[in-house]
């Protein structure tokens, strides 16, 4: 079970690569440039201090709703979903 859910993580993350959608495509190309342009301008540290306060940020300031990445992610098709 593990790894069939691995497998469709996987195809998920190699459909978004192969141009299938080429909206999506072109959507997660820009947002990895602007994460890599982000992630060189500013230091480490305070990248890292970010993600850490927003990590254990407290429970009432939490969403109950998935994360829009993950979301967007978990929507994309895999090959499971297309041989039915």
């Amino acid at each position: 079970m593990v790894v069939g859910d691995i497998a469709t993580q996987g195809e998920r993350f190699q459909a978004l690569l192969s141009w299938r959608v080429p909206r999506a495509t072109c959507f997660f190309v820009i947002l990895c440039l602007v994460a890599a342009l982000v992630l060189y301008v500013t230091p480490f540290k305070i990248v890292a201090l970010v993600g850490g306060m927003f990590r254990m940020r407290q429970p009432k300031f939490r969403s109950k709703m998935p994360s829009a990445p993950s979301n967007f992610f978990r929507k994309w098709p895999s090959k499971a979903d297309m041989m039915l």
